[in-house]
């Protein structure tokens, strides 16, 4: 999952370099932190939101098959 995130953020935004993903386990989930460059971020964004739930909706679907829940923080 991390591969996946890191290849859609870096096909987003002007500074593909500056984009990191941070793997977080919990107790029955495992949360990406994505860090991009501060002028990225409303690319990743989006207007109102729609942008990043589309991320976090391709991350929902790739991580179907596996045991735990995936999510995706979008971290300054």
């Amino acid at each position: 999952m991390k591969e996946l995130l890191i290849y859609i953020a870096r096909s987003m935004v002007d500074k593909p370099d500056e984009v990191s993903v941070t793997e977080v386990e919990k107790e029955d989930e495992l949360v990406l932190e994505l860090r991009v460059a501060p002028g990225d971020m409303g690319k990743i964004i989006g207007r109102q939101g729609r942008t990043s739930k589309e991320i976090r909706a391709i991350i929902k679907a790739a991580s179907a098959s596996e045991p735990r829940r995936v999510s995706v923080d979008i971290v300054d």
